[in-house]
């Protein structure tokens, strides 16, 4: 049976909870059509996040991997398009450092794109009702960090990788001033995700740009 790795973010910027974290607890173990999900906890921190994700590449040999991060402000899943090879933090992580215009790899392309099927991954949401879109920039801070990291050194492998973002959980804002999700529809939505890349080994023909 074939392995999928999820991967989640510890809390940072003063928050107690991580939704990407909260996500993955629940999708431990869980047994897809054709693979079984395997999870790891994240820390927001420079290079000890891609660290962290290769140590679990190397301990569980997986055929795919997720890493998911918070998007506060989004409204839908966001599987990512494209990693860039850029840290610019707008704030710390959580050990203080805060790049300012540095390569995430020295020697590394300008960017590598997901190797994940992203619009199966978000036809499969949509047609189960969890709001779902390609998102073509990831930020500069620690989830487009890991997302580069990561592409980096499966580069020469056949293991698939991408990122995803999700939105904010309800409980982290309830006053209506960034949209939020339920942790159920979360977690619901990264399950039929994981179950579309097993299933999709070349993505789908389906629009889903935007004009700027």
């Amino acid at each position: 049976m074939k392995k999928l790795l999820i991967t989640g973010f510890e809390p940072f910027g003063g928050d107690d909870k991580n939704p990407a974290l909260e996500a993955v607890k629940r999708l431990e173990g869980l047994e897809l059509e054709g693979a079984v999900v395997v999870t790891c906890s994240v820390p927001v921190v420079l290079q000890r996040s891609i660290d962290t994700v290769i140590q679990a590449i190397k301990t569980h040999q997986p055929d795919y991997v997720v890493t998911v991060g918070q998007a506060g402000g989004r409204s839908a899943i966001t599987p990512e398009r494209v990693a860039i090879n850029i840290d610019d933090y707008r704030i710390p992580d959580n050990d203080g450092h805060q790049p300012i215009d540095q390569k995430v790899e020295e020697t590394g392309p300008d960017a590598y794109l997901s190797t994940l099927p992203i619009k199966a991954m978000v036809k499969a949401m949509q047609d189960k009702g969890i709001p779902a879109q390609v998102s073509n920039t990831a930020g500069t801070f620690v989830c487009n960090h890991l997302f580069y990291g990561i592409q980096h050194y499966l580069r020469e492998t056949n293991i698939k990788h991408g990122f995803v973002h999700i939105p904010l959980m309800n409980e982290q804002c309830t006053d209506g001033s960034k949209p939020t999700m339920s942790l159920d529809s979360i977690v619901e939505g990264l399950s039929i995700a994981a179950q579309a890349i097993v299933d999709n080994d070349k993505d789908i023909n389906f629009g889903a740009g935007t004009i700027c």
